[in-house]
């Protein structure tokens, strides 16, 4: 299985191994990760991406600001400046400052208690994802029934946006070993293709029957009834069950509640961010017009023009049939408000 991210143990060369995947399909080629710095730019430019990938990238990041720290000399006060601009590099994707600041509350025990939580983050991010991968396929096979389903996604999932073996992508890949997929049609995810990239890279290898199409036929497909039911991930999970994802998984849920079909949303429960009431309360991340109007570094658009790039959008919980998660299966539609009560 693929790691899109390791810590690579090697004295003080040290340093965090990521998977670029803004090389993928057509490379698979590795950074060697040693700076700070070096962390923030692979996550703002996406090589490493996916809101599971982002949390253990937070983890990680916190023991490479007390490695590099330790080396360079840092005060205090500087680690601390590197370790909240490694949290706050892309502030709709919630894990990434979780793991940043779960791993933060052990620096006064040092840097080998940091990166023992770091290492938790990951090994417990696969646990989450095996466990709520089966929790999710029994319930579609309960809602549909037990037969060979087809499936509709949007970005990436898989083991590529996690530490291993994926969300959404996990549902459909345990359905698959039960010999109950039938066929996935994967949505392009513009403006940076994700699903083409990469969701389609991971099918192929699991041998996984699917079709790749533009975002803007994913509706046509849900109202054809050529699915059984979409599934996605998420950035953020606010308390009442709005979902954060990637731009343009709304437009599954519009089409999935008037064909009456089941939306399934699926992320680890650190995903869920308890403190945020509903999804008015996001901060959606813009990118840059370049992503939009050029495509492999040629302009598309004329001189002059302008984008507006929001990387993600925000489905509201009654638009969503299930939330699941490694500790259960909600279904956010019906059920009552808050779903995720904050803890007191």
């Amino acid at each position: 299985m693929v790691r899109a991210i390791e810590w690579i143990d090697a004295g003080t060369e040290s340093h965090i191994r990521l998977l670029d995947q803004t090389l993928l399909p057509g490379s698979e080629t590795y950074l060697e990760v040693s700076t700070v710095d070096s962390l923030i730019d692979a996550i703002q430019r996406l090589a490493v991406r996916g809101a599971p990938a982002l949390g253990t990238s937070g983890g990680y990041g916190v023991a490479l600001a007390l490695h590099e720290g330790a080396r360079k000399g840092w005060t205090a006060d500087e680690v601390k400046q590197n370790i909240d601009a490694v949290a706050n590099a892309r502030p709709t994707a919630v894990n990434l400052a979780w793991g940043a600041r779960r791993a933060e509350t052990f620096v006064a025990e040092g840097f080998e208690r940091v990166l023992e939580e770091a290492h938790a983050i990951g090994l417990e991010d696969e646990r989450a994802n095996r466990e709520l991968s089966k929790l999710g396929a029994d319930w579609l096979l309960a809602q549909i029934g037990d037969r060979p389903l087809r499936a509709v996604t949007h970005c990436n999932t898989g083991a590529l946006a996690t530490t291993a073996w994926g969300t959404a992508y996990g549902i459909l890949h345990e359905l698959h070993l039960r010999g109950r997929l039938e066929m996935v049609y994967v949505d392009e995810t513009r403006p940076l293709l994700q699903g083409t990239r990469l969701t389609s890279w991971e099918l192929k290898n699991d041998g996984i029957p699917h079709l790749v199409e533009v975002d803007g036929a994913a509706a046509s497909t849900i109202l054809r009834g050529l699915v059984d039911f979409a599934v996605i991930g998420a950035d953020r999970i606010t308390a009442n069950g709005d979902t954060a994802n990637k731009v343009g998984s709304v437009a599954l849920a519009l089409a999935c509640a008037r064909k009456g079909i089941p939306f399934v949303v699926a992320a680890p429960y650190s995903t869920v961010d308890e403190a945020t009431t509903t999804g008015d309360d996001i901060e959606i991340e813009e990118r840059s017009d370049a992503e939009v109007l050029e495509f492999a570094g040629v302009r598309a658009a004329a001189e002059g023009v302008r984008a507006f790039n929001p990387a993600f959008d925000v489905t509201p919980h009654d638009l969503i049939s299930a939330i699941v998660t490694e500790r259960g299966v909600v279904e956010a539609s019906t059920a009552p408000q808050p779903l995720f009560p904050q803890a007191s």
